[in-house]
């Protein structure tokens, strides 16, 4: 299914299921998954990015382990509100989902979720309130900045 906007969203979705947020980088992707209810957001895993087709081959396991409805990928838009070259980048790579994915996960929702901000509040709070070092904060952040993506997503569809 292609991008959706989240009104359209709303319409297309069950009452219950689980949604999955992911926060795209050129290294790695972080993944978080809500609870059946969508009440709660928590980060999954991180994964190493590869070949576009193991990519999406990861992720399709993924939706379907957790039988997620819908997908809130993080869209990185610049302070101003600006589109640059890392949102053209999302964005193909969402395209590249609705094109290229495995039919389970080609056939999902997916709503782009402005994402500024997100890993510098995440990292933030892994040094204020964890005290954590940046070998672990590193491990950790991308699905973290995904849970913080989802949580948006969320508070939107509510």
């Amino acid at each position: 299914m292609a991008v959706v906007d989240f009104a359209e969203l709303k319409a297309l979705l069950v009452r219950d299921g689980r949604l999955m947020a992911l926060d795209i980088g050129s290294k790695t992707i972080g993944v978080a998954t809500s609870d059946a209810l969508r009440m709660l957001a928590t980060p999954l895993t991180t994964l190493k990015r590869t070949k576009l087709a193991a990519d999406l081959a990861s992720l399709a396991e993924l939706v379907h382990r957790h039988e997620i409805k819908a997908l809130a990928v993080g869209l990185p838009l610049n302070m101003d509100g600006t589109e640059g070259p890392r949102c053209q980048s999302v964005r193909q790579f969402a395209a590249n989902i609705a094109a290229h994915a495995p039919a389970a996960l080609a056939a999902l929702p997916i709503v782009l979720q402005d994402e500024r901000l997100s890993t510098a509040a995440v990292t933030r709070g892994m040094i204020d309130d964890y005290d954590m070092s940046r070998a672990k904060r590193a491990e950790r952040v991308d699905a973290a900045a995904a849970a913080w993506i989802l949580e948006s997503a969320l508070a939107r569809l509510r």
